[in-house]
């Protein structure tokens, strides 16, 4: 006869921990993203200001690609849907989805160099992208649709230092270690 050899397995390591983790922080920065979007807002000429975006740059920096675009344009554009602007939902799940890419979760720090640059594309997209939108598929006039600019810029301006902020937080608590 010949002897059964029983191993256990490590689960704290494996695929399955790794992504059901990752799935779950995704949700969870989903969920920021729109509580600080549809209940921390000011209303604008044809929006709101909010600084739900500043979760976005966080999960950004701390999520794989991937999973940050998804929580990015999950949650901002479930608070366009709840908040009466329903009609702005496919420019933010594109567009908040694109500001997830510009940043990176592959430094050792939230606060580095790349993701302090990732600022500017961010607000490129979010006055851009939006004025584009607006102009082209709502208002039927470009220069019309760069009405809200202003106060995208804000927005993006207002989050990115509530991002700093947190960031600097964050990088001296030392989370980035213990989610990776």
């Amino acid at each position: 006869m010949e002897a059964v050899t029983i191993t256990t397995v490590d689960r704290s390591k494996t695929k399955l921990h790794i992504n059901t983790r990752l799935i779950a922080l995704s949700a969870m920065f989903a969920a920021m993203t729109f509580a600080l979007t549809l209940f921390v807002h000011i209303p604008t000429a044809k929006g709101y200001i909010h600084i739900g975006d500043a979760v976005i740059f966080i999960a950004a920096s701390l999520l794989p690609k991937p999973y940050a675009m998804a929580s990015a344009a999950v949650g901002a554009a479930l608070s366009d849907a709840l908040s009466g602007y329903w009609i702005w939902m496919p420019a933010t799940f594109v567009i908040k989805s694109l500001t997830a890419l510009a940043f990176t979760s592959k430094k050792k720090k939230i606060l580095c160099a790349h993701n302090f640059t990732a600022l500017v594309p961010a607000l490129v997209l979010c006055v851009g992208g939006y004025a584009l939108y607006g102009g082209l598929v709502i208002y039927g006039s470009l220069p019309a649709g760069f009405v809200d600019a202003p106060a995208n810029a804000f927005q993006t301006a207002a989050s990115a230092a509530v991002y700093i902020s947190l960031g600097a937080a964050m990088d001296k608590s030392g989370i980035k270690k213990k989610i990776h």
